[in-house]
């Protein structure tokens, strides 16, 4: 997958025909259906392929079928470990650092957000291994930092993925913005986020599936900052 060089994390040039609003039925029948696969113990790849060919979905929307399914057995694993956001009160929230901003800048940006059949907020940004700084960047860490502020967190750690070029940029770009956080920050770039994500013993910020199916505690941050601070978000809800 190549990287995304656009400035914006804004809308994709196929996303008006991808999810028109004469799509959706068929998206939440696609999600419904892999879904019900993936409770049976059917594969994702295999799955994923019967259904979008079996609808007929363009590349794109088979994208967000994938981010949107999940097995009822996750759904409810997922759903049992999620923290109200009131509960993050004098808690050290683990922060998924590119998870999060990505969907945040998209929100800003006008891009295509879909709530999934778990309930977490998640884009169609592909970033691969190259990240680079949008419009929306700073005003995104803003926003993330005054939310998990007012929440009344104790403590927040931001993992960012060490391998993914302009890492140490973003790394100083965030202290930059919570230097004057009421909470203390602490910004870490590492080579192997995901693994420190499960097996952490703080609350996990993060829309990752196989981080969630793993940590013993998530917040639903990235659609709680939508919710309170983006209010005109383009959000698909193909998981209800």
């Amino acid at each position: 997958m190549s990287p995304d060089k656009r400035k914006s994390r804004g809308p994709h040039p196929k996303d008006e025909s991808c999810f028109s609003a004469a799509t959706l039925p068929l998206l939440r029948t696609a999600v419904d259906d892999l879904s019900w696969l993936l409770s049976r113990g059917y594969s994702m790849k295999a799955s994923l392929k019967l259904v979008g060919d079996h609808h007929r979905l363009r590349d794109r929307q088979r994208k967000a079928l994938q981010r949107c399914a999940a097995s009822d057995r996750n759904c409810a694993n997922r759903q049992r470990r999620l923290m109200a956001p009131e509960a993050m009160i004098g808690e050290t929230i683990a922060v998924d650092g590119y998870n999060v901003l990505l969907t945040v800048e998209a929100a800003l940006s006008g891009g295509v957000l879909l709530l999934a059949r778990d309930g977490a907020l998640r884009d169609l940004a592909a970033m691969s291994h190259h990240y680079r700084r949008v419009h929306a960047t700073r005003q995104a860490v803003e926003l993330i930092s005054s939310y998990l502020d007012t929440a009344g967190c104790a403590r927040v750690l931001w993992y960012l993925d060490r391998p993914i070029s302009n890492s140490g940029r973003l790394k100083s770009l965030i202290e930059e913005v919570v230097a004057a956080a009421d909470s203390p920050w602490r910004v870490e770039l590492t080579d192997q986020t995901d693994r420190l994500l499960k097996e952490s013993p703080h609350v996990v910020a993060t829309a990752d599936s196989a981080i969630l199916d793993s940590c013993n505690r998530w917040v639903n941050l990235a659609r709680e900052v939508v919710r309170h601070s983006i209010p005109g978000a383009s959000i698909l809800d193909l998981g209800s």
